[in-house]
């Protein structure tokens, strides 16, 4: 059954040896300076273009530089070298990798103003809520980009598999939240590149290891690596189910907010609710008011009960005008 499973995975015609896997993915192999070279040119390169994307909240800025990031060559690296039982240094290169890219999103946050809303980025904002789906579509992405690596005739597909995974520009927001003082955002980010990691490792961990690429380690090896793997899977699972039962809680708070803002509109002719967004802890309001809002302090009062006492509200207007409503009080 496993060699029908290889068969089907990769046909034999088409699998690379391991000798050639090996100098795909670990650096030290073959021509080292030209290998370190090209490695930490690209991945700085590319972090620079990942920073300016994230500044700029131009999305596809950001997707060019997942293209040409090498970041997931060592991380590759890191699943065969567990599977083949050997030291290959991969974990020091994306070690040194990540730290040098959030080094780049810490300078680029000097180009950020104080008073700027970094969740009205949207290249922010979507990597640093990260929830299980994020994992599940990494781990897939990560079986994909395996079984290319193996595979000698769709290399092709490598771009596609960079840019579906995110690895640097969530270090590029761990960078610039952390320059403008916002660690919890930070973290956010942090965890969302720790899960792909993760992700990615096991993914092909699993592939390599069905494919045959095995060394000849003692069972021992193989059990206490299989623990450190589920621990590791352990410690980031536990935040992403966190953060997935937190957004599924602030969703239903925000329509809760909504239907609340519709009733405290209803007898203030021509207005109406645009929308509800939360950034951070605060309900920001969205309306229409050609004629005038009524009293804001109602709208505290009505909020009472809906969404947890102390929550920040803030109406903004079409007119341009940002009231602080301030916070629902018990």
């Amino acid at each position: 059954m496993l060699t029908r499973m290889r068969e089907l995975l990769v046909p034999a015609a088409q699998r690379r040896t391991l000798e050639e896997l090996t100098a795909e993915l670990d650096l030290r192999s073959g021509d080292r300076p030209s290998n370190y070279s090209a490695y930490w040119t690209m991945l700085v390169l590319s972090a620079v273009i990942a920073a300016a994307g994230v500044i700029s909240d131009s999305t596809a800025t950001v997707i060019g530089a997942m293209i040409i990031a090498p970041l997931s060559v060592p991380i590759m690296g890191m699943a065969l070298g567990l599977v083949k039982r050997t030291r290959t240094g991969a974990g020091w290169f994306v070690l040194g990798g990540a730290a040098a890219v959030v080094a780049v999103g810490l300078v680029a946050s000097l180009a950020v103003p104080r008073s700027y809303d970094l969740l009205s980025n949207s290249q922010i904002s979507s990597r640093t809520s990260p929830g299980l789906a994020d994992l599940i579509a990494a781990m897939a992405t990560g079986l994909a980009g395996a079984v290319a690596l193996a595979r000698r005739n769709v290399a092709a597909v490598l771009p596609g598999v960079a840019v579906a995974i995110s690895l640097e520009p969530p270090l590029v927001v761990v960078g610039v939240c952390l320059g403008d003082e916002a660690p919890g955002l930070a973290l956010g980010a942090l965890v969302l590149f720790l899960s792909n990691v993760l992700a990615l490792v096991l993914a092909g961990t699993f592939i390599f290891a069905a494919l045959g690429y095995l060394g000849a380690k003692a069972e021992p090896t193989r059990i206490r690596t299989a623990l450190a793997l589920s621990a590791v899977g352990l410690v980031i699972i536990v935040p992403l189910g966190v953060s997935t039962a937190a957004n599924y809680l602030f969703a239903a708070w925000r329509t809760q907010v909504k239907h609340v803002a519709t009733a405290w509109l209803a007898a203030t002719p021509g207005a109406t609710v645009i929308n509800v967004q939360t950034r951070s802890r605060t309900f920001h309001i969205s309306v229409r008011a050609p004629n005038g809002l009524p009293p804001v302090p109602d709208l505290l009062s009505r909020l009472h009960g809906v969404i947890p006492d102390g929550s920040p509200v803030v109406v903004d207007t079409t007119q341009g005008r940002t009231i602080n409503a301030g916070t629902v009080k018990p």
